[in-house]
């Protein structure tokens, strides 16, 4: 059966060139947004007596569950030289295919202290999850204070972070 005569088709191939130059232009646009993982992979909060990034909490649970959750050993995943444990196979999976979404921001050093030109290593229990990203603070009233303006604060320590980043050991 030819093109026209197959009621719908043009219209069908109409609308997947449209969807396909749609997405090579958000695809080409998104080239030029620098993200935190450029160059070198991002600074991670780790432990230093278990050697595990966020001391071992699963970070797709401050989404999933809405509360921190320790992750179990059998539900390890290596990420960029750390390594991340989760409570379920679909937190690991899910955390697998989208790192950069569960991933604390600032690799779980609080935005607080980093909008203030140094790096405090985060405590996984003091959290927020604030336009769906997850920000780790070193104490309540770091949280606090972070609550209270959010935006200058990410705005503050995403500006000083890759110079903050560079004195963390990694």
């Amino acid at each position: 059966m030819t093109a026209a005569r197959q009621p719908g088709k043009s219209h069908q191939t109409r609308h997947c060139v449209v969807i396909a130059a749609g997405l090579a232009l958000f695809v080409g646009g998104m080239a030029g947004i620098p993200h935190a993982d450029a160059g070198e992979p991002a600074a991670v909060v780790v432990n230093d007596h278990s050697g595990l990034a966020i001391s071992g909490f699963d970070p797709v649970a401050y989404f999933a569950e809405k509360t921190p959750a320790v992750g179990r050993p059998e539900l390890e995943l290596s990420r960029g030289g750390v390594i991340w444990r989760f409570r379920n196979e679909g937190n690991r999976a899910e955390f697998s295919e989208h790192p950069d979404v569960y991933m604390p921001q600032f690799g779980g050093y609080d935005p607080v202290a980093i909008a203030r030109g140094t790096s405090v290593p985060g405590n996984p229990l003091n959290w927020a999850v604030v336009g769906e990203r997850l920000y780790l603070f070193y104490s309540a009233k770091a949280r606090a204070d972070f609550l209270t303006d959010p935006g200058r604060i990410i705005n503050s320590a995403t500006r000083k972070w890759p110079q903050v980043s560079r004195t963390v050991a990694r």
